[in-house]
């Protein structure tokens, strides 16, 4: 009979938490980061998608940037925040703000304008601040992706690091005050040297690095939910 009650209770356990993850709705947003080897379907929404046993709809794209202005390739996904759907999604993760200081200042001393306007020194207003404010304000509950670092390495966008390092630091500020944001660093994730995290290309994550990236944010996912 105890061993009846165990069984009963364990398949109780294990059908609430087979039907959370079908019942949850996580939007993935964002650049390159989140959409590259989406070809593969090895991308981290992809990724994601498996961890959680979840469906993820990824309106991540290639290219895409915090603020873009153009209304048509916009509306395609190049703009970040136009790939935000309203709805009850109880997840929404997302990166953004690297294509606007690489291409759009080239990472040079004129990006500080650029970086006020993504956001604020003091973490409280711009465009980041405005769209994640906007999303937890909807119910979602919010992880934003930090970027790659790549120690040890020579790449063709280290001229970012420090404004990497500074958009970053902003977006943490943002998630200490508001308490709206859970905010994912990558800056760990590379060891020194080690460029098979990377894509050829030096730029963009290695597969590999798409599913450690997926793991994380699926770690916070299912972490948050059993508090």
């Amino acid at each position: 009979m105890a061993r009846f009650l165990l069984a009963l209770c364990i398949s109780v356990l294990l059908s609430a938490t087979s039907s959370l993850a079908q019942e949850r709705k996580v939007l993935v947003m964002g650049d390159s980061l989140m959409a590259v080897h989406k070809i593969k379907g090895r991308s981290v929404g992809q990724y994601l998608e498996r961890y959680l046993k979840t469906e993820v709809e990824d309106n991540s794209k290639l290219g895409a940037w915090m603020i873009y202005r153009l209304p048509l390739t916009g509306a395609l996904g190049f703009s970040i925040p136009r790939q935000y759907k309203p709805g009850h999604w109880d997840w929404v993760v997302l990166n953004g703000g690297g294509n606007d200081l690489w291409l759009g200042c080239g990472c040079s001393k004129s990006c500080k304008g650029k970086l006020d306007r993504l956001i604020s020194a003091d973490g409280k207003r711009g465009e980041i601040p405005k769209l994640l404010s906007a999303i937890h304000n909807n119910g979602s509950r919010v992880i934003y992706v930090g970027y790659l670092r790549s120690p040890g390495i020579d790449t063709p966008i280290e001229a970012c690091k420090p404004w990497g390092d500074a958009l970053e630091a902003r977006i943490d500020l943002f998630s200490q005050q508001s308490g709206r944001l859970n905010y994912l660093s990558l800056q760990g994730l590379v060891p020194e040297g080690d460029a098979s995290y990377f894509a050829n290309d030096l730029v963009h994550p290695a597969t590999k690095t798409s599913q450690e990236i997926a793991r994380r944010i699926a770690e916070i996912i299912v972490r948050t939910e059993r508090q």
